[in-house]
Protein backbone atom coordinates (compact mmCIF):
# COMPACT_ATOMS: atom_id res chain seq x y z
CA UNK A 1 0.00 0.00 0.00
CA UNK A 2 1.39 3.37 -1.01
CA UNK A 3 1.69 5.79 1.88
CA UNK A 4 1.41 9.38 0.63
CA UNK A 5 3.26 11.90 2.81
CA UNK A 6 0.00 13.77 3.33
CA UNK A 7 -3.60 13.76 2.19
CA UNK A 8 -3.71 17.56 2.01
CA UNK A 9 -3.35 18.82 -1.58
CA UNK A 10 -0.70 21.47 -2.25
CA UNK A 11 -1.83 25.01 -3.16
CA UNK A 12 -1.47 24.26 -6.89
CA UNK A 13 -4.11 21.50 -6.72
CA UNK A 14 -7.86 21.48 -6.22
CA UNK A 15 -10.03 18.51 -5.31
CA UNK A 16 -12.94 18.33 -7.72
CA UNK A 17 -15.26 16.03 -9.63
CA UNK A 18 -14.43 15.13 -13.22
CA UNK A 19 -17.69 14.51 -15.04
CA UNK A 20 -17.45 12.02 -17.91
CA UNK A 21 -19.71 10.04 -20.21
CA UNK A 22 -19.13 7.04 -17.93
CA UNK A 23 -19.79 8.73 -14.61
CA UNK A 24 -18.18 11.08 -12.12
CA UNK A 25 -14.65 10.62 -10.79
CA UNK A 26 -12.92 12.31 -7.85
CA UNK A 27 -9.68 13.97 -8.94
CA UNK A 28 -6.94 16.28 -7.79
CA UNK A 29 -6.39 18.82 -10.55
CA UNK A 30 -3.05 20.64 -10.28
CA UNK A 31 -2.35 23.50 -12.69
CA UNK A 32 0.77 25.58 -13.31
CA UNK A 33 0.83 29.06 -11.86
CA UNK A 34 0.11 32.09 -14.02
CA UNK A 35 3.15 32.97 -16.07
CA UNK A 36 4.45 29.39 -16.25
CA UNK A 37 4.56 28.11 -19.83
CA UNK A 38 2.14 25.20 -20.25
CA UNK A 39 3.83 22.07 -21.55
CA UNK A 40 1.04 19.51 -21.44
CA UNK A 41 -1.40 17.55 -19.32
CA UNK A 42 -0.78 14.33 -17.42
CA UNK A 43 -3.42 11.83 -16.26
CA UNK A 44 -2.21 9.58 -13.43
CA UNK A 45 -3.85 6.32 -12.34
CA UNK A 46 -3.15 4.86 -8.86
CA UNK A 47 -2.42 1.27 -7.96
CA UNK A 48 -4.13 -1.50 -5.99
CA UNK A 49 -5.55 -0.21 -2.66
CA UNK A 50 -4.26 3.26 -3.62
CA UNK A 51 -5.85 6.56 -4.52
CA UNK A 52 -5.22 9.87 -6.25
CA UNK A 53 -3.30 11.05 -3.19
CA UNK A 54 -0.48 8.61 -3.98
CA UNK A 55 0.78 11.19 -6.49
CA UNK A 56 0.38 14.19 -4.22
CA UNK A 57 4.13 14.74 -3.72
CA UNK A 58 4.62 14.94 -7.51
CA UNK A 59 2.12 17.73 -8.09
CA UNK A 60 4.20 20.78 -7.18
CA UNK A 61 7.32 19.78 -9.17
CA UNK A 62 5.18 18.85 -12.18
CA UNK A 63 3.28 22.13 -12.19
CA UNK A 64 6.50 24.10 -11.70
CA UNK A 65 7.69 22.47 -14.93
CA UNK A 66 4.53 23.56 -16.73
CA UNK A 67 2.48 20.36 -16.60
CA UNK A 68 -1.13 20.18 -15.56
CA UNK A 69 -1.39 17.01 -13.47
CA UNK A 70 -4.71 15.26 -12.90
CA UNK A 71 -4.77 12.31 -10.51
CA UNK A 72 -7.91 10.20 -10.31
CA UNK A 73 -9.71 7.75 -8.07
CA UNK A 74 -10.99 5.03 -10.38
CA UNK A 75 -14.43 3.55 -9.86
CA UNK A 76 -14.64 1.96 -6.43
CA UNK A 77 -11.44 3.65 -5.23
CA UNK A 78 -11.64 5.97 -2.21
CA UNK A 79 -13.76 9.01 -3.15
CA UNK A 80 -15.20 7.62 -6.40
CA UNK A 81 -18.21 5.45 -5.73
CA UNK A 82 -18.56 2.06 -7.33
CA UNK A 83 -21.16 -0.72 -7.44
CA UNK A 84 -21.06 -3.90 -5.39
CA UNK A 85 -21.03 -6.03 -8.56
CA UNK A 86 -17.53 -7.32 -9.27
CA UNK A 87 -18.25 -7.41 -13.03
CA UNK A 88 -18.23 -3.60 -13.00
CA UNK A 89 -14.48 -3.76 -12.37
CA UNK A 90 -13.49 -5.91 -15.34
CA UNK A 91 -10.30 -4.53 -16.81
CA UNK A 92 -12.05 -3.49 -20.02
CA UNK A 93 -14.57 -1.47 -18.03
CA UNK A 94 -11.82 0.30 -16.08
CA UNK A 95 -9.90 0.97 -19.30
CA UNK A 96 -12.94 2.56 -20.91
CA UNK A 97 -13.31 4.74 -17.82
CA UNK A 98 -9.79 6.03 -18.52
CA UNK A 99 -10.70 6.81 -22.12
CA UNK A 100 -13.78 8.70 -20.87
CA UNK A 101 -11.65 10.64 -18.37
CA UNK A 102 -9.27 11.49 -21.19
CA UNK A 103 -12.12 12.71 -23.39
CA UNK A 104 -13.42 14.87 -20.55
CA UNK A 105 -10.00 16.50 -20.25
CA UNK A 106 -9.20 16.90 -23.95
CA UNK A 107 -12.47 16.93 -25.89
CA UNK A 108 -14.51 14.39 -27.84
CA UNK A 109 -12.64 12.27 -30.43
CA UNK A 110 -14.74 13.61 -33.32
CA UNK A 111 -13.60 17.13 -32.41
CA UNK A 112 -9.91 16.20 -32.36
CA UNK A 113 -7.43 17.42 -34.95
CA UNK A 114 -3.71 17.08 -35.47
CA UNK A 115 -3.25 20.14 -33.26
CA UNK A 116 -5.51 18.92 -30.44
CA UNK A 117 -3.80 18.44 -27.08
CA UNK A 118 -3.00 14.87 -26.15
CA UNK A 119 -2.40 13.51 -22.67
CA UNK A 120 0.63 11.89 -21.16
CA UNK A 121 -0.87 8.80 -19.48
CA UNK A 122 0.80 7.33 -16.37
CA UNK A 123 -0.27 4.30 -14.37
CA UNK A 124 1.26 3.00 -11.16
CA UNK A 125 1.19 -0.77 -10.54
CA UNK A 126 -2.44 -1.88 -11.18
CA UNK A 127 -2.98 1.54 -12.76
CA UNK A 128 -0.24 0.73 -15.27
CA UNK A 129 -2.02 -2.39 -16.44
CA UNK A 130 -5.29 -0.46 -16.75
CA UNK A 131 -3.46 2.27 -18.68
CA UNK A 132 -1.99 -0.39 -20.97
CA UNK A 133 -5.48 -1.79 -21.62
CA UNK A 134 -6.77 1.71 -22.41
CA UNK A 135 -4.12 2.50 -25.03
CA UNK A 136 -4.59 -0.94 -26.59
CA UNK A 137 -8.24 0.01 -27.14
CA UNK A 138 -7.38 3.47 -28.49
CA UNK A 139 -3.89 5.01 -28.41
CA UNK A 140 -4.84 8.14 -30.36
CA UNK A 141 -5.58 10.49 -27.42
CA UNK A 142 -2.16 9.95 -25.84
CA UNK A 143 1.23 11.56 -26.35
CA UNK A 144 3.10 8.99 -24.22
CA UNK A 145 2.54 6.07 -21.86
CA UNK A 146 4.44 5.68 -18.59
CA UNK A 147 4.31 2.38 -16.69
CA UNK A 148 5.42 2.99 -13.11
CA UNK A 149 6.30 -0.16 -11.14
CA UNK A 150 3.87 -2.05 -13.37
CA UNK A 151 4.97 -5.32 -14.87
CA UNK A 152 4.38 -7.35 -18.02
CA UNK A 153 1.98 -9.94 -16.62
CA UNK A 154 0.80 -11.32 -13.27
CA UNK A 155 2.32 -10.33 -9.95
CA UNK A 156 4.73 -12.67 -8.15
CA UNK A 157 3.36 -15.88 -6.54
CA UNK A 158 3.93 -14.37 -3.08
CA UNK A 159 1.85 -11.33 -3.99
CA UNK A 160 -0.78 -13.56 -5.60
CA UNK A 161 -1.11 -15.38 -2.28
CA UNK A 162 -1.55 -12.05 -0.49
CA UNK A 163 -4.23 -10.97 -2.96
CA UNK A 164 -6.11 -14.24 -2.45
CA UNK A 165 -5.84 -13.91 1.32
CA UNK A 166 -7.32 -10.41 1.07
CA UNK A 167 -10.17 -11.59 -1.18
CA UNK A 168 -10.97 -14.44 1.21
CA UNK A 169 -11.01 -12.02 4.14
CA UNK A 170 -13.23 -9.52 2.31
CA UNK A 171 -15.75 -12.29 1.69
CA UNK A 172 -16.40 -12.79 5.42
CA UNK A 173 -15.21 -9.66 7.26
CA UNK A 174 -16.06 -5.98 7.21
CA UNK A 175 -13.61 -3.48 5.76
CA UNK A 176 -12.77 -2.27 9.26
CA UNK A 177 -12.13 -5.83 10.48
CA UNK A 178 -9.86 -6.46 7.50
CA UNK A 179 -7.99 -3.22 8.20
CA UNK A 180 -7.38 -4.25 11.81
CA UNK A 181 -6.15 -7.66 10.68
CA UNK A 182 -3.77 -6.10 8.13
CA UNK A 183 -2.37 -3.74 10.75
CA UNK A 184 -1.78 -6.63 13.13
CA UNK A 185 -0.02 -8.68 10.43
CA UNK A 186 2.06 -5.84 9.00
CA UNK A 187 2.16 -2.85 11.36
CA UNK A 188 3.69 0.41 10.14
CA UNK A 189 7.18 1.39 11.28
CA UNK A 190 7.21 2.52 14.95
CA UNK A 191 7.55 6.22 14.14
CA UNK A 192 4.62 6.07 11.68
CA UNK A 193 2.46 4.06 14.06
CA UNK A 194 2.73 6.88 16.56
CA UNK A 195 2.71 9.95 14.38
CA UNK A 196 1.71 9.20 10.78
CA UNK A 197 3.94 9.22 7.75
CA UNK A 198 4.92 12.89 8.06
CA UNK A 199 4.66 13.44 11.80
CA UNK A 200 0.91 14.01 11.76
CA UNK A 201 -1.42 11.46 13.36
CA UNK A 202 -4.18 12.74 11.09
CA UNK A 203 -2.41 11.18 8.11
CA UNK A 204 -2.26 7.78 9.79
CA UNK A 205 -6.02 8.01 10.32
CA UNK A 206 -6.43 9.16 6.70
CA UNK A 207 -4.92 5.88 5.50
CA UNK A 208 -7.56 4.00 7.44
CA UNK A 209 -10.33 6.30 6.20
CA UNK A 210 -9.20 5.74 2.62
CA UNK A 211 -9.25 1.98 3.08
CA UNK A 212 -12.77 2.05 4.53
CA UNK A 213 -14.09 3.89 1.47
CA UNK A 214 -12.74 1.41 -1.07
CA UNK A 215 -15.27 -0.96 -2.62
CA UNK A 216 -14.67 -4.57 -1.50
CA UNK A 217 -15.85 -5.70 -4.94
CA UNK A 218 -13.25 -3.47 -6.60
CA UNK A 219 -10.46 -4.86 -4.41
CA UNK A 220 -11.53 -8.45 -5.03
CA UNK A 221 -11.88 -8.02 -8.79
CA UNK A 222 -8.65 -6.09 -9.32
CA UNK A 223 -6.69 -8.39 -7.02
CA UNK A 224 -7.79 -11.26 -9.24
CA UNK A 225 -6.75 -9.29 -12.33
CA UNK A 226 -3.28 -8.71 -10.93
CA UNK A 227 -2.95 -12.42 -10.22
CA UNK A 228 -4.03 -13.58 -13.68
CA UNK A 229 -2.95 -10.78 -16.05
CA UNK A 230 -1.53 -12.18 -19.30
CA UNK A 231 1.63 -10.87 -20.91
CA UNK A 232 0.49 -8.20 -23.41
CA UNK A 233 3.89 -6.65 -24.04
CA UNK A 234 4.02 -7.78 -27.68
CA UNK A 235 0.69 -6.08 -28.37
CA UNK A 236 1.82 -2.89 -26.70
CA UNK A 237 5.15 -2.92 -28.52
CA UNK A 238 3.30 -2.70 -31.84
CA UNK A 239 2.05 0.79 -30.95
CA UNK A 240 4.29 3.67 -31.98
CA UNK A 241 3.37 5.51 -28.78
CA UNK A 242 6.53 6.54 -26.85
CA UNK A 243 6.82 4.47 -23.68
CA UNK A 244 8.60 4.87 -20.35
CA UNK A 245 9.18 2.13 -17.76
CA UNK A 246 10.06 3.65 -14.38
CA UNK A 247 10.51 1.91 -11.03
CA UNK A 248 12.43 1.92 -7.81
CA UNK A 249 15.63 -0.07 -7.43
CA UNK A 250 13.78 -2.79 -5.48
CA UNK A 251 10.32 -4.22 -6.13
CA UNK A 252 8.68 -7.28 -4.60
CA UNK A 253 5.62 -7.11 -6.86
CA UNK A 254 7.45 -7.33 -10.20
CA UNK A 255 11.20 -7.96 -9.72
CA UNK A 256 13.49 -5.57 -11.58
CA UNK A 257 14.71 -8.13 -14.15
CA UNK A 258 11.10 -8.46 -15.34
CA UNK A 259 10.75 -4.69 -15.65
CA UNK A 260 14.14 -4.38 -17.38
CA UNK A 261 13.18 -7.06 -19.90
CA UNK A 262 9.78 -5.48 -20.49
CA UNK A 263 11.43 -2.14 -21.27
CA UNK A 264 13.70 -3.84 -23.83
CA UNK A 265 10.75 -5.61 -25.46
CA UNK A 266 8.82 -2.33 -25.62
CA UNK A 267 11.84 -0.35 -26.84
CA UNK A 268 10.92 1.95 -23.97
CA UNK A 269 12.87 4.55 -22.07
CA UNK A 270 13.94 3.01 -18.74
CA UNK A 271 14.44 4.81 -15.42
CA UNK A 272 15.39 3.29 -12.06
CA UNK A 273 14.97 5.61 -9.06
CA UNK A 274 17.74 5.04 -6.53
CA UNK A 275 16.52 4.59 -2.97
CA UNK A 276 12.93 3.80 -4.00
CA UNK A 277 10.91 0.60 -3.89
CA UNK A 278 7.47 -0.19 -5.36
CA UNK A 279 6.23 3.40 -5.02
CA UNK A 280 8.89 5.84 -6.26
CA UNK A 281 6.14 8.46 -6.39
CA UNK A 282 6.04 8.45 -2.57
CA UNK A 283 9.55 7.13 -1.78
CA UNK A 284 11.54 9.62 -3.89
CA UNK A 285 9.07 12.12 -5.37
CA UNK A 286 11.53 14.83 -6.45
CA UNK A 287 13.77 12.39 -8.34
CA UNK A 288 10.72 10.66 -9.80
CA UNK A 289 9.20 13.95 -10.96
CA UNK A 290 12.50 14.98 -12.57
CA UNK A 291 12.66 11.72 -14.53
CA UNK A 292 9.04 12.06 -15.68
CA UNK A 293 9.52 15.67 -16.75
CA UNK A 294 12.66 14.78 -18.69
CA UNK A 295 10.77 12.06 -20.59
CA UNK A 296 7.68 14.16 -21.30
CA UNK A 297 9.76 17.15 -22.40
CA UNK A 298 11.21 14.98 -25.18
CA UNK A 299 7.74 14.29 -26.56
Amino acid sequence: MSRPPTFVPPPCAAARILRTARGDFAVLDAVPADGVARRGTVLMLPGFTGSKEDFIALLEPLTRAGYRAVTVDGRGQYETAGPADASAYAQGELARDVLAQTEALTGAPEEASADSPRLHLLGHSLGGQIARAAVLIDPSPYATLTLMSSGPAAITPTQQARAKMLADALAVLSMDEVWQAMQAMEPPPPQEAATGADGDADDAEALRARWLRHSPAQLTATGRQLSTEPDRVAELAELSLPKHVISGERDDTWPLPLLDDMAVRLRAHRTVITGAEHSPNTDRPEATAAALIDFWDRH
